[in-house]
C-alpha cells in the first residue's frame, strides 16, 4: 500500500477520532488520523475542564487499552442527585443500585486526549497527520480522495470517518445539511472548592434559566452553569466573589459554602444533527453526527458508542467502506442517536422555562424517578449507556 493510500482515514483527532484510531489499530491495517490542531499537551490544573464518562464509556476505553492511563485522573461518580430549585422533589441514582463500582467518572479532557495520543504514537498501523486541514473530499469508485489544505497531499482511503465536530468540514465539503437548534443559552464551565466533601456525588439542579451541575473532582468540583446567552458576558465579568455568591444562590448549600473559583469559560449551546449518518464510503461519528446540549452529560458518551459500533463492524471487513456495512452502521446507531437526542432536548425544554403549567409536571417527573422502580431503572440503564453497546463489551 502506498504512502498516500489507507484502509481507513479518520478526519478529526479529538477524543472521538483518537478513540476510534486506537480501536481500529492493528499492524496489518493502515489507519490515517488527520487533525487540524497540534497534538494535545498541557499541565494538570485543579480547575481544568472535565468530561463525565458513563459506565459504558469505561468499558469502551478498557477495550481499546486506554483506561489504565485515564483511570488515575478519573474521579468516580458513585451517586447522582437531581433536583429543581424551589421544589422538594429529588431523584437519586446510586452505583449500588446499578451493581457497579461507579455510575461514571469525571475526567479532565486533557488527560483523555493525552492518554489516547501517547498510545497512538506507539501503535503500529496508525499514521498521525497533524496539524493538517482537509480541503477536498472526493468520492471515487472504490475509495475516497482527501485533499490536504495547501496541496500538500492527497490521501485515498476505502473508508472515511468524519469525527471533525459539529461544524464538520467533511459534511460541508460533501454538501450534506445539518439541522441546528440554537437554545439561546451558554454553558459557563469552571471549578469550585466547597466547605463540604462531595462524597462522589454528581449534582444537577434545574432552575428556570437552565441547569447548574457540580461533578466531583479530587480537589473540588467541576461546575457547569447553563445560563441565557444574553446574560453570559455580564456573568463572566463578575468578580470571583460575586460569581460564587450567585452560583451558591442557584445551587443551594448541599455542599456547604463555595470558597474558591477557577477560571471561567463559556460555550454556546445548540443541537446540531447531521441529516445523514453516512455517505458513499463515509461515516459520521461523534459531534459530526450529532452535537447535543450538555444536560445529563450524554453527548460524548453517545459518540463513544459510535466508535464501538464502527470498530465492531469493520473488525474483519475486507472492504470497510462497503455499502452494506455503512447501512448496518446507520441501522444500529439511529435508534440510540434519536433516543438520546430527544431525551436531552426534552429535558432542556421542560426544565429551562418559566411556564407555570409545567411546574407540576416537572415536580411529578422527579418524584416518579425516585419512587417508581421501573421508571428509575429504565432511565438509569439509558444513562449508563449499555442499551446500545456492542454485546462483546457488556460484561467488561
Amino acid at each position: 500500500m502506498s504512502r498516500d493510500a489507507a484502509d481507513i482515514a479518520i478526519v478529526g483527532g479529538g477524543l472521538v477520532g483518537a478513540s476510534l484510531a486506537a480501536a481500529l489499530a492493528r499492524p496489518d491495517r493502515k489507519i490515517a488520523l488527520i487533525e487540524s490542531a497540534a497534538p494535545p499537551s498541557g499541565e494538570p490544573s485543579w480547575d481544568e475542564r472535565c468530561i463525565a464518562l458513563n459506565a459504558a464509556s469505561r468499558s469502551i476505553f478498557e477495550s481499546i487499552g486506554a483506561w489504565d492511563a485515564i483511570e488515575r485522573f478519573a474521579e468516580p461518580i458513585v451517586w447522582t442527585h437531581i433536583s429543581e430549585r424551589g421544589k422538594f422533589g429529588v431523584a437519586r441514582f446510586t452505583a449500588q443500585e446499578a451493581g457497579l463500582p461507579a455510575l461514571g467518572y469525571n475526567v479532565p479532557v486533557r488527560a483523555i486526549g493525552e492518554a489516547l495520543w501517547q498510545g497512538l504514537k506507539k501503535t503500529q498501523g496508525v499514521e498521525l497527520i497533524a496539524p493538517a486541514r482537509v480541503a477536498e473530499v472526493r468520492n471515487e469508485s472504490d475509495s475516497v480522495a482527501i485533499g490536504i489544505e495547501g496541496g500538500k497531499r492527497t490521501l485515498r482511503a476505502k473508508l472515511v470517518v468524519a469525527a471533525d465536530g459539529a461544524q464538520s468540514a467533511v459534511r460541508t465539503l460533501l454538501g450534506i445539511d445539518a439541522r441546528t437548534h440554537d437554545y439561546e443559552q451558554r454553558a459557563i464551565v469552571t471549578a469550585v472548592r466547597t466547605t463540604r466533601p462531595h462524597r462522589g456525588c454528581a449534582y444537577e439542579r434545574f432552575t428556570p434559566d437552565g441547569p447548574i451541575a457540580l461533578l466531583p473532582k479530587p480537589d473540588g468540583c467541576s461546575l457547569v452553569w447553563t445560563v441565557p446567552a444574553d446574560r453570559a458576558d455580564a456573568m463572566l465579568a463578575w468578580s470571583d466573589e460575586e460569581f460564587l455568591r450567585e452560583a451558591q444562590r442557584a445551587f443551594g448549600e448541599r455542599l456547604g459554602r463555595f470558597i474558591a473559583l477557577g477560571k471561567r469559560v463559556a460555550f454556546p449551546l445548540s443541537q446540531v444533527m447531521s441529516e445523514q449518518l453516512t455517505a458513499p464510503r463515509v461515516i459520521f461519528a461523534g459531534n459530526a453526527a450529532q452535537s447535543l446540549h450538555p444536560v445529563a452529560a450524554q453527548g460524548f458518551n453517545l459518540g463513544l458508542r459510535d466508535v464501538a459500533t464502527i470498530a465492531e463492524l469493520v473488525a474483519d471487513a475486507a472492504d470497510p467502506g462497503a455499502s452494506a456495512l455503512l447501512a448496518e452502521y446507520e441501522r444500529r446507531r439511529s435508534r440510540d442517536r434519536d433516543t438520546i437526542s430527544s431525551f436531552t432536548d426534552r429535558l432542556v425544554r421542560l426544565f429551562s422555562n418559566r411556564i407555570p403549567a409545567l411546574r407540576g409536571l416537572r415536580h411529578l417527573g422527579l418524584l416518579a424517578l425516585d419512587v417508581l422502580p421501573p421508571v428509575k431503572e429504565a432511565v438509569m440503564y439509558q444513562n449508563l449507556g449499555f442499551g446500545s453497546l456492542p454485546a462483546a463489551l457488556h460484561d467488561r
